[in-house]
């Protein structure tokens, strides 16, 4: 019997597994085979139901990527592509002057009056320049207050104040030694109080003085402008400053005369004058246009002769009573720089010289123009020095302040070519550039102790012994909360003023 091959057909199309589409089908063989819309599809009579469910998907995929639209989307990429790469990056041509749209100006900006005719040039502004030290006159220069607040009557008064105290001599001048027990006490009683700190000047401190007086206490103060600050400490802090501008560069030296405490004596760079009370003047001592001068000291017959340190490392001698601004001697001490100057307090003729990183003793006798040598050397510095003081009463002992962090105590007791250090003390004396450089200073009421700033939190002042032994630390958090690099000890009471780098002093009294 033939076996009908619509049959078999069927058979062999069921039996056959499902061809791979890449599509998942889920097929129900069990379920309608009927389109969902109501139409048949073609041949369906002949197909078997997983054939028809196969077709159905496969019409609804290319249903859904064409309602995509793929194709199009390719196609119009291609043409994008196709023109970029025909016809290159385009550049802008640039326009031409005559493209250019012609801006109107007034007549006005063109400098043209209103006939046409062009008006003249304006003359260029002159440049302002502004001088940070503006150069003062030489010759002699009235004490005019600085500030416009300050009244002129206010400053007569205190003027008139400052000539009458320094005509009172100190009853006792001869200057004892205590024991260090009874001075270490009275460095405990010492104290610092809201009323005895104030602004005085309006920039870093440079250099400060104190007057000789026991019955008022007057500090001077000199910053790195040129200006000269007093204060009355027996007034309010907002009533006993006076500010003077005799200076047109850092005030780096200052001392009230010993024989005449009416006269304060100041050096900057360019001038040395003597500040005169009575005459209400800041006199011209010394003027130097070739070298810029560190500091000053006075040498004997009654302190009108001065030696003068300069910054190219020579000294120069003053007369006070010769006339005009000019040195008697000018030596060279064959130094790169010469920082501080100091006469010995008992043998005169001594002077001792800090320089870039050497200290000598010299012999004011023998100076000459060139050649000088000293009589003896301060060995065992290795970085600047920045200052050296003979001790007050006998001038056996010399403090040097140096870069390399130490302070140095010498024996010139018996002045050899060559003194090693009896004492070193390691000490921060790293200032900066911000703060002026330490300057170790002897108490002139005691032999063999010396001040210096620190950089010790909290912020001090620190005495040493001679033998390199802190004695005592000045300090208070309420009212000490900077770095005090200059400091000045009265001669006779226990008062300590220091200065720091905003102008503002602060004296420790008891």
């Amino acid at each position: 019997m033939s076996s009908n091959p619509l049959i078999t057909a069927n058979t062999a199309a069921r039996a056959a597994p499902a061809p791979a589409t890449g599509l998942d089908v889920d097929v129900d063989m069990d379920s309608d085979t009927s389109d969902p819309d109501g139409s048949a599809l073609e041949g369906s009579s002949q197909l078997s139901a997983y054939e028809r469910k196969r077709l159905k998907n496969i019409k609804e995929n290319a249903k859904f990527f064409a309602s995509l639209k793929l194709h199009e989307s390719a196609a119009r990429l291609r043409r994008i592509a196709s023109k970029v790469q025909s016809h290159g990056i385009k550049r802008v041509k640039p326009k031409k002057a005559g493209d250019e749209t012609v801006r109107r100006r007034s007549m006005r900006l063109q400098r043209v009056d209103p006939s046409g005719v062009p008006l003249p040039e304006l003359p260029a502004p002159p440049e302002t320049v502004i001088d940070e030290h503006p150069l003062l006159p030489p010759g002699p220069l009235q004490m005019l207050p600085a500030g416009e607040n300050t009244s002129k009557v206010l400053t007569k008064e205190f003027l008139d104040s400052w000539a009458k105290i320094s005509e009172i001599k100190p009853e006792d001048t001869e200057k004892h030694v205590y024991d260090i027990k009874r001075y270490e006490d009275s460095l405990s009683c010492m104290i610092l109080s809201e009323d005895a700190v104030t602004k005085v000047v309006k920039n870093r401190i440079c250099s400060m003085a104190i007057h000789p007086s026991e019955s008022r206490t007057l500090v001077a103060a000199g910053d790195r402008s040129g200006q000269i600050g007093l204060w009355d400490l027996s007034y309010k802090p907002e009533d006993g400053v006076y500010v003077f501008i005799p200076h047109s560069y850092p005030v780096s030296c200052m001392y009230f005369s010993p024989f005449n405490p009416a006269h304060l004596l100041s050096l900057s760079y360019e001038t040395l004058r003597c500040g005169d009370v009575t005459n209400a003047v800041f006199d011209e001592v010394y003027r130097s246009e070739d070298a810029q001068m560190s500091s000053f000291d006075f040498l004997p017959d009654s302190v009108s002769t001065l030696v003068v340190g300069r910054w190219d490392g020579d000294v120069a001698v003053v007369d006070r009573r010769t006339p005009g601004t000019s040195a008697e001697l000018s030596a060279s001490l064959n130094s790169k720089a010469t920082r501080t100057v100091h006469v010995h307090p008992v043998n005169k003729q001594y002077f001792v010289a800090a320089g870039s990183t050497n200290v000598c003793i010299y012999d004011i006798r023998y100076l000459k123009h060139a050649g000088n040598k000293p009589i003896c050397l301060l060995n065992g510095h290795t970085k600047s020095v920045a200052s050296a003081y003979f001790s007050p009463v006998t001038g056996n002992r010399v403090v040097t302040t140096c870069a390399d962090d130490k302070l140095r105590v010498y024996d010139t007791s018996c002045l050899s070519s060559t003194v090693l250090p009896v004492a070193t003390v390691r000490h921060n004396n790293n200032t900066g550039r911000w703060l002026t450089r330490f300057r170790a200073i002897w108490d002139p009421k005691q032999e063999d102790c010396f001040v210096v700033g620190s950089l010790a939190r909290p912020r001090q002042i620190e005495v040493y012994q001679a033998t390199g032994k802190l004695l005592h630390s000045f300090y208070n958090i309420d009212y000490l909360g900077s770095v005090c690099s200059i400091n000045v000890l009265h001669p006779t009471q226990n008062i300590l003023v220091g200065g720091n780098s905003s102008g503002r002093l602060h004296a420790f009294k008891d």
